[in-house]
Parts: structure tokens; C-alpha cells; sequence
């Protein structure tokens, strides 16, 4: 969906950007990572032109993006911003309705879409009237989202889209993230600092360090993986709870027990991660859980999943 070919941002004799390639897959999260001034918001911005490339091309759906006005290319993108970028003296409807104007959508057709949206990131239709400033940090980042989702675009943009939040709001609305699907069906590309962040939303992170990637790949390759020391102590300071966050129940299903049984155990598919799996005994009186693999089930109580852990962990140090 999107090739990014050996693109360089210059600013003035710096080297914002130095030659990167990438590729996101059609409705995959790729999550650019790294410390300030390392690039990833430049790169983001030349996506959508914001910024323009001083050499290299982009592709989106295999349409160079310089063939297309910009003001045209950015109506097919979402674009969502660390402040979430509300226009202050715009009601939340009227931010939301920018986009549908640009398009010469109809005002029941705006309304329909805004009211689905609006259900779907559970914010009540009593907000459609209010400004901006008289919302939560939160209820501000759910209508940036909602404005960037209106015309349902293929391709969504993110910088750093929760970093102005507190840990409690940027916990839920990840949790939201992860179950919408509205973003299911999109092909993302998200900046942020945060590596836990980076490792609990992404399909595929790709590791920056003065303007050039070091490591692009799943968060289990960067952990087990390293293409570099930098990579290595990039990760070092958060490695375990990392960990439990890049595996999945679906890579320790074999080394789990074959048991299984009916009753009133929690039950959950094996796509999700093992810190959910394991938080998840937090909120049940039941010593164990039930994962679903297909047609099967597997009963596991915490242990078993600690142990099936180490297991895998001890498997990816010896391939």
C-alpha cells in the first residue's frame, strides 16, 4: 500500500532523513520509533507532502504521490496530530464535518457518518455541539480520530496521536485502538517516542536513529533479533515487560499443555498477547483461562503460561 524508495530530507546541511526504504502492507500498522530528531515526523510529513522529499520517491497504492495535487492526495489520507489539532472556534461537529465539506458530501450523509463514529469511539452526540476546549484531553484525541476517519480513508497518518495524554487515558484509548474496526480495515503508519506503545499497537516497528532505520520488523524480531547493539540497548531498560507484549498466544501454542476443558474460564483467541493474557486473571475468579486456536481450545492456568515463556524465550536465544 505504501513504498517509501530511498527518500532524503535535507535542511539546509543537515540530514533530516538519510535514504530510507520501507514498505506497509495494505491494513497494517507500522509504527515508526525513536528518540527526538531522529527523523520519524519528517518522514511521516513527506508521506502526505506536507513535507516534500529532497531526493527519492514515495508510493501509495502504487501511484507515485507527485503525479497527484497535494491538496487531492491529502484528502485520501487521515492525519491525526499529537494536539489533535481541532480548529478551537469550530464546534466538534464542525471539525469533524471539514472533510465531507471538501468533498461536497450532503448534510444527511455528514450527519449519518459523524453519528456512527461518534458511537463507535463512545462519545455522546451531547458533544456535537460543544467547542473543543470544553472536552477531555481524551474526548479531544477520540474527535481528532473521529475528523481523520469521517471519509473512511485507506491510509491513515498518526504523529505521535497520544503523547499529550496521561498513562490511565492513553491505557483506554489503546485498548479502543486495538478493538475498532474502522482502523482494522486501515493501512497506518504511527510516530511515537513511547516504546511500549510502539510494541502493544504495531505489527511492524521500524527502529530510527539519525535520520536512517537500523531495524525494521515484528517486535519480536527487535527483541530477539537485534540487528545492532543500539537496537539491543534501545530495548534494554524495558526488555521483560517488551517481551511479554511481542509474543503472542498463537507463538507459545505448542508448548502449552493439551488440556482442555468446559466451564467458566475466560476465554481468549490465541492473536492476543501474553501481557493481555496474563492481566486477564486479574479480572476472573477462575484459576485459568480458555484459548482459542481455530477449533481448539487449551485450559492454562499462570504458571503454565509463564512457563510455555520461558520455554520460547530460551528457543529464540539457541535459533
Amino acid at each position: 500500500m505504501i513504498k517509501v524508495d530511498r527518500v532524503s530530507k535535507n535542511f539546509g546541511k543537515v540530514k533530516a532523513v538519510n535514504s530510507i526504504s520501507f514498505e506497509v502492507q495494505e491494513q497494517e500498522n507500522m509504527i515508526l520509533l525513536g528518540t527526538s530528531g531522529c527523523g520519524k515526523t519528517t518522514t511521516l510529513k513527506m508521506i502526505n507532502r506536507l513535507i516534500e522529499p529532497t531526493g527519492g520517491d514515495i508510493f501509495i497504492n502504487g501511484k507515485n504521490i507527485t503525479l497527484e495535487q497535494p491538496e487531492i492526495l491529502r484528502r485520501g489520507i487521515g492525519y491525526v496530530l499529537q494536539n489533535n489539532g481541532l480548529f478551537p472556534h469550530y464546534t466538534v461537529a464542525e471539525n469533524i464535518a471539514i472533510v465531507p465539506q471538501l468533498l461536497k458530501w450532503d448534510k444527511k450523509k455528514t450527519e449519518n457518518r459523524t453519528a456512527e463514529l461518534m458511537e463507535k469511539l463512545h462519545l455522546s452526540s451531547d458533544y456535537l455541539h460543544v467547542y473543543p476546549n470544553e472536552l477531555s484531553g481524551g474526548q479531544q484525541q477520540r474527535i481528532g480520530l473521529a475528523r481523520a476517519l469521517v471519509s473512511d480513508p485507506p491510509v491513515l497518518l498518526m504523529d505521535e496521536p497520544f503523547g499529550a495524554l496521561d498513562n490511565v487515558t492513553r491505557s483506554n484509548i489503546h485498548k479502543e485502538f486495538k478493538a475498532l474496526d474502522e482502523l482494522k480495515r486501515k493501512t497506518i503508519i504511527m510516530v511515537t517516542h513511547d516504546v511500549q506503545e510502539a510494541f502493544e499497537l504495531a505489527d511492524r516497528v521500524c527502529l530510527m536513529d539519525k535520520g536512517e532505520i537500523i531495524q525494521a520488523g515484528t517486535p519480536a524480531d527487535l527483541l530477539f533479533k537485534p540487528a545492532s547493539e543500539f537496537v539491543e540497548g534501545f530495548l534494554k531498560d524495558q526488555r521483560l515487560q517488551l517481551e511479554f507484549k511481542a509474543i503472542k498466544l498463537t507463538d507459545i501454542w505448542e508448548l502449552l499443555p493439551e488440556r482442555s476443558k468446559e466451564g467458566d474460564s475466560l476465554a481468549l483467541t490465541a492473536n492476543t498477547d501474553l501481557w493481555t493474557a496474563l492481566e486477564s486473571f486479574k479480572f476472573t475468579q477462575s484459576e485459568t483461562i480458555n484459548i482459542k486456536e481455530q477449533n481448539q481450545i487449551k485450559t492454562v492456568g499462570f504458571e503454565q503460561l509463564m512457563s510455555a515463556f520461558n520455554h520460547y524465550k530460551n528457543q529464540q536465544r539457541y535459533d
